[in-house]
């Protein structure tokens, strides 16, 4: 864990329509994995979409990256590992680590940044909104 950042990990099961005919994950699912993780994560610590929401904005991906190291097969559980990463700027940032529940392989990492913008107008913010400094203030000891 980097220095000020904040994780949580949460564990699902492979489901039978995220499967290809021969029981393979498809790769787009990798991402929704990635979402569960972040919503996990959202919930535990006050930065849900909704709350999100609540306070009069939204938070779109601008940037995923994601590197395939193995796959995972319809009922295989996986363990998703979100890592919020703090910056100074108007935006999130997560890392995550998928493995596999069984064998603790890692299958799977990537990062998403997210950014302001708000409602109705759906500006982007260039400055953190009020409601996210004092969330950092509650959850993050420091920003590098």
């Amino acid at each position: 864990m980097n220095k000020g950042s904040l994780s949580y990990t949460t564990e699902l099961a492979v489901r039978f329509n995220e499967a290809d005919p021969l029981g393979i994950v498809w790769h787009g699912h990798y991402v929704r994995y990635f979402e569960d993780g972040r919503e996990a994560f959202g919930q535990a610590f006050e930065l849900s979409y909704l709350h999100i929401y609540k306070q009069g904005y939204s938070v779109p991906i601008v940037k995923i990256d994601a590197d395939y190291k193995k796959s995972l097969k319809y009922g295989d559980r996986v363990i998703i590992e979100t890592e919020y990463i703090p910056c100074h700027a108007a935006k999130l940032q997560f890392n995550y680590r998928l493995y596999n529940a069984a064998t603790r392989e890692l299958v799977a990492k990537g990062s998403t940044i997210q950014v302001f913008l708000d409602h109705p107008g759906n500006t982007l913010q260039l400055i953190n909104p009020p409601f996210y400094e004092a969330w950092k203030k509650k959850y993050i000891t420091s920003v590098d």
